[in-house]
C-alpha cells in the first residue's frame, strides 16, 4: 500500500512528531465519526465519548511507531474503536442482571429534524440495540460508517458472504424489532 492509497499517512506522521497542529487536525478529521460509530454500538453518548477519548490516546501512543503500509489508518482507527465497544458491551453485561438498555436521549439531531425524525431515530437506537452485536456492528459498518462491505467484513475478520450474511439477518431482525407493537419495545 502507498501513501496515496491512505490519506492519514502524513498526519499520522507529524502526530508521531507531536505537533500541535496534527493533534487537532487528527481529532477534528476523526472524532466525529468515531463518536457516531460508538454511539450507534453501545447506544449511550456518553460511552461514546469515553470510547472516543480512549481512541485518541491509543492513537497517540502508535502515532510514533506507526508503521506506514501495514494497514489504513482508518481501518486501524475502527477496528480499535470497535474494540473498546465491545469491551464495554462485555464490562455492561457482567455488572448488569437486566438486559433492558436505558432510554436514550437523541445523540446527533440535525438542525432541520423535526419531532417525528427524533422520534423515528429514537426508535432506530432502540431496535438497533436488541440486536445481537456481530448484527449491530456489521449494520453500523456499512450503513453508517459507510465502509464498502470488504473494508467492513475485513475490519469484522470475516469474508464478505459472511458480511452479507450477517447483514441479511439484521436487517430481518431490525425490521422485526421496528414492526413490533409499541408495549414490546
Amino acid at each position: 500500500m502507498n501513501e496515496e492509497e491512505d490519506p492519514d499517512t502524513a498526519l499520522i506522521a507529524r502526530v508521531g512528531n507531536r505537533e500541535p497542529g496534527a493533534i487537532r487536525e487528527i481529532v477534528a478529521r476523526k472524532l466525529p465519526r468515531i463518536v457516531a460509530l460508538a454511539s450507534r454500538m453501545l447506544g449511550d453518548r456518553d460511552e461514546a465519548d469515553d470510547v472516543a477519548q480512549e481512541a485518541f490516546l491509543r492513537i497517540w501512543k502508535i502515532a510514533p511507531k506507526w508503521r506506514r503500509g501495514e494497514a489504513r489508518f482508518d481501518t486501524w482507527l475502527h477496528r480499535v474503536t470497535l474494540n473498546l465497544c465491545y469491551d464495554r458491551l462485555r464490562r455492561h453485561r457482567e455488572t448488569t442482571l437486566s438486559d433492558d438498555m436505558p432510554e436514550q436521549a437523541d445523540l446527533a439531531p440535525l438542525p432541520d429534524e423535526r419531532l417525528d425524525a427524533a422520534d423515528a431515530h429514537a426508535r432506530m437506537q432502540k431496535a438497533l440495540a436488541t440486536l445481537p452485536a456481530r448484527q449491530r456492528e456489521a449494520l453500523v459498518l456499512q450503513y453508517y460508517q459507510e465502509l464498502p462491505n470488504a473494508e467492513a467484513a475485513a475490519l469484522m475478520g470475516v469474508s464478505v458472504e459472511a458480511l452479507e450474511s450477517l447483514l441479511a439477518r439484521a436487517r430481518r431482525n431490525l425490521r422485526a424489532a421496528l414492526d413490533a407493537p409499541k408495549e414490546h419495545r
